[in-house]
């Protein structure tokens, strides 16, 4: 739905091709894209997308005001306390439904806050925990989910050492949001920044996108695809200190980001913008499972923005790009990496794909997201 100077509301005659309608009332008419001229929180501003990025720019930052000098409205910062350099990172995680193929709101959470930290080279430590309950909410379902992140941290190697909880008015009984904030210690010799993008990096995906999207969607929605697509969340810090690893050293690698909400296009559109460089990738090389892909294309959807919760693009030096995929490759969650194209002098903060008959396309942040409450 475009975007008009006019007021659509309207309860007076509406002029149409076949004369007046009178009385029509368009006040209660909704648009699936919410217009960015409004004066109330919708659900694309935790998308992700635009919407979420001019809240951040336009509201949050100057109310904050000197408080927030130096803030970064990224996943993730680094504190420098005295000689070390702590990553920080802090999240809320809503899913609906709580539970879905391939995990649940719980590792959703502290996969998720590990991977925010380890997408600035930093070695994980310790998480705490917040959690708001609607009063209602069966304990046995707030059992299975503080037992996944339990288990959760463990394979992560994190500790979760302190939290909170806070319990809000009844509902339905199904309320559950997670909270976590994550530390970690980054090395000597790694710094990862979008500040060091330039052009000639290779830019590279460490495996198929769409999945955690589209699991979700199949149990809300109750979809049938034919086969089991289930949701890819994982931590990712083995993956990092796989790639920061090489012999070509961790200075080759010079920025990641975890492609969570808005997909893979959020984070490429994101970064572009931010380094001040074009990204350009070829469609075909980006990895898409062939049910999420036929699902994507029954749903209307594109597969670069639905949500992942274990995939990373990484903007590798060119000399050391083989050298980087492989060591991903040889990672269990890396198994399908794959470089989808490169950082280009040309169209600077634009991102474009190039389509199987050799056209280019722009790639756009989206407005919001998808698929809402999907981590």
């Amino acid at each position: 739905m475009a975007e008009t100077d006019a007021d659509v509301a309207s309860t007076g005659p509406v002029e149409t091709q076949q004369g007046t309608a009178p009385g029509v009332d368009v006040e209660g008419w909704t648009c699936p894209m919410p217009l960015r001229d409004h004066d109330r929180i919708v659900a694309g501003h935790g998308g992700g997308g635009k919407l979420s990025a001019e809240l951040i720019e336009h509201l949050f930052l100057p109310a904050f005001g000197p408080a927030a000098n130096g803030a970064t409205p990224t996943d993730a910062a680094t504190l420098e306390l005295g000689s070390s350099r702590v990553a920080f990172s802090t999240d809320s995680f809503v899913v609906d439904p709580l539970f879905f193929p391939g995990g649940n709101i719980g590792d959703l959470a502290i996969n998720g806050t590990v991977n925010d930290v380890a997408m600035l080279g930093a070695i994980p430590l310790a998480l705490s925990t917040a959690f708001i309950l609607e009063e209602g909410l069966e304990l046995a379902v707030l059992g299975r989910v503080v037992q996944t992140m339990g288990r959760a941290a463990t394979a992560a190697g994190v500790q979760l050492v302190t939290g909170d909880t806070k319990v809000t008015d009844t509902g339905d009984g199904s309320g559950l949001t997670v909270t976590t904030t994550g530390v970690g210690l980054i090395p000597d010799r790694v710094e990862l920044a979008p500040g060091r993008i330039r052009p000639g990096d290779k830019v590279i995906l460490s495996g198929q996108i769409g999945d955690h999207g589209i699991a979700v969607m199949s149990v809300r929605e109750g979809l049938q695809f034919g086969t089991d697509i289930a949701s890819d969340s994982a931590p990712l810090a083995g993956l990092v200190a796989a790639m920061l690893g090489t012999a070509a050293g961790p200075g080759v690698v010079h920025c990641l980001r975890d492609a969570t909400r808005g997909g893979m296009a959020a984070s490429l559109c994101e970064l572009a913008t931010s380094a001040g460089v074009g990204i350009s990738y070829v469609e075909r090389s980006v990895p898409v499972a062939e049910p999420v892909r036929s699902a994507c294309s029954f749903l209307g959807l594109d597969p670069i923005h639905v949500a992942n919760e274990g995939k990373l693009v990484a903007f590798v030096d060119p000399d050391a790009a083989e050298e980087v995929l492989d060591a991903m490759r040889d990672h269990e969650l890396g198994h399908q990496a794959a470089i989808i194209g490169e950082v280009v002098d040309d169209h600077p903060g634009i991102v474009v794909a190039r389509t199987g008959i050799g056209a280019t396309r722009v790639v756009d942040l989206p407005l919001g997201e998808q698929l809402p409450r999907i981590c």
